[in-house]
């Protein structure tokens, strides 16, 4: 048969796919989770049955990563300002900035210590036969100050046609802090109510229109695995095995060892709990390869395990472009050892700390740079003085890591938000430990069926912070929210999306050049 037979084959047999899964979910017999770890395995089989032929099936993959970025922007804007005006006092605002920013970072320097390690270990790149890459075009790295500068809001507009993710939640930021001055006094509060009222409602429409989206995932996780193990090359990755084993194994390590220790010991908490949210936000960042694309799952996910609206908004978002353990931690590291050894070079033990110190420092520097995991790869190339060329050589594995890089990005993310909603003294522990359900009047994939003479209900968050007498803005939300049906749908649910790989740090007109990253 020709290719385009194959092609037209490969269609007609995901539809059919996509009818099974279908059935599965208005037959309820499957929950969202389920239907994400089914589509999976059925990419995986399409993916190795047509070999070569998933150029049809990959369109749906394309269609829901370009759907959900479409809304990347004005639900952040939304969101962000929801949450920040939620928080209220600029204290506790500070006091969850500060503990965000710290515990990211945290995850970042333990995935770079682990790497270090692993690699040194097993040797990886010693006995190499290099063979540099005579064309290799070196990813341009803006200057530090340059990237500072372009953090920052210059025009939302041209922001906003970008995808430009820092500048937007910065604005967003600036807004909900002077929303916050404002409404300190009653006759403030008073004025700028409608304001509050019109972020709200407009987070509610973008909430649902990104759980519309969402809800069509597992068809999407089965068109991008397919396409992704359809496309691979197996003997290019061979002379790389090594490399893309020790990269799985810190990845594991880092998410399944280290961030549970560190959230049992500051939360006080069991640990095993936090995979049975985190779950179904990993798949899909595993799946899709984006960070930001996920964060809509993620929230949800982080709200299900008793953190607040506010908290799981204002971390995620932040967490999506700051301390980002995969892309910033594992692969910069490990290409640097890779690099070291195959050149035979001689790095001192203080030489190697040296180079984890700068590879926290360009995670930081590199903040919301398309392209994050070879920024930062080419930055720590570039202070250590290792050829940068060198990069090109691990690019044939470098789309398989960059599944796990992913995951551990909203892992590490996740990890963080009940961090900061435990010490925060915020986190519902019933929710957490499953002595109480949860229930969310958002009825969306995962949704809970009410019956007609059902009582209203309110948010799990909600009650969470009603616990915490001292905050006016808390309580002026929760009366809000009493006296508008509209707010209960939880409007800050879902917070953003924005599809493609490379841990989901892009801008439109970077997009074909990330690929090929």
């Amino acid at each position: 048969m020709t290719a385009t037979i194959w092609n037209w084959l490969a269609l007609g047999v995901t539809v059919l796919l996509f009818a099974g899964i279908a059935v599965l979910s208005r037959t309820k017999k499957a929950g969202f989770s389920a239907r994400v770890i089914i589509a999976t395995v059925l990419g995986i089989a399409m993916g190795l049955i047509f070999k070569g032929h998933t150029t049809y099936v990959a369109a749906f993959g394309t269609v829901w990563s370009n759907a959900i970025g479409a809304i990347v922007v004005p639900l952040l804007l939304f969101s962000v300002i929801a949450s920040i005006t939620n928080l209220g006092s600029s204290l506790r605002l500070k006091n969850i900035g500060v503990k965000t920013v710290v515990f990211l970072l945290l995850n970042t320097l333990t995935s770079s210590l682990i790497t270090l390690g692993l690699a040194l270990a097993f040797g990886v790149g010693k006995g190499f036969d290099v063979a540099m890459p005579q064309h290799y075009q070196a990813k341009h790295v803006p200057p530090v100050l340059d990237t500072i500068v372009g953090l920052f809001p210059s025009n939302l507009v041209a922001n906003w046609a970008a995808n430009q993710v820092v500048p937007v939640v910065i604005f967003a930021i600036l807004v909900g802090l002077a929303y916050n001055a404002a409404a300190s006094t009653p006759k403030g509060e008073a004025a700028v109510k409608p304001f509050k009222t019109f972020v709200d409602a407009g987070n509610v429409v973008l909430s649902k229109a990104t759980q519309i989206v969402v809800g069509f995932t597992p068809y999407a996780v089965l068109a991008l695995i397919a396409a992704a193990i359809s496309n691979s090359n197996l003997v290019a990755l061979l002379p790389l095995l090594l490399v893309l084993v020790v990269a799985y194994i810190a990845i594991a390590l880092q998410m399944f060892i280290v961030q549970p220790a560190i959230l049992g010991v500051t939360t006080r908490t069991n640990p095993l709990r936090f995979f049975k949210f985190f779950w179904p936000a990993g798949v899909v960042a595993f799946t899709s390869e984006s960070s930001i694309g996920t964060i809509p799952v993620t929230v949800r996910q982080l709200r299900k395990g008793g953190v607040p609206d506010d908290i799981a908004s204002f971390v995620a978002s932040l967490g999506a472009n700051l301390g980002m353990p995969g892309c910033a931690g594992v692969w910069p590291t490990l290409l640097a050892v890779f690099a070291v050894n195959s050149l035979n070079m001689h790095y001192t033990p203080l030489q190697y700390l040296l180079l984890v110190a700068l590879t926290l420092l360009v995670s930081i520097g590199t903040v919301g740079v398309p392209g994050t995991a070879t920024i930062t790869a080419t930055s720590l190339f570039a202070a250590t003085g290792l050829p940068i060329a060198f990069i090109a050589i691990a690019q044939p594995i470098s789309q398989i890591v960059d599944m796990g890089r992913t995951a551990l990005n909203v892992a590490g993310a996740s990890n963080t938000a009940f961090i900061v909603a435990a010490t925060e003294h915020q986190l519902d522990r019933d929710l957490y430990d499953g002595r109480k359900e949860f229930v969310d009047s958002d009825l969306d994939t995962d949704a809970v069926e009410h019956s007609a003479d059902a009582k209203p209900l309110v948010r799990a968050d909600a009650a969470t912070e009603s616990a915490t007498p001292n905050s006016a803005t808390t309580a002026a939300s929760l009366h809000l929210s009493a006296t508008n049906n509209l707010l209960s749908f939880s409007p800050s649910s879902a917070l953003d999306g924005q599809g493609d790989d490379m841990c989901g740090l892009r801008s439109s007109d970077t997009k074909d050049e990330d690929k090929t990253e």
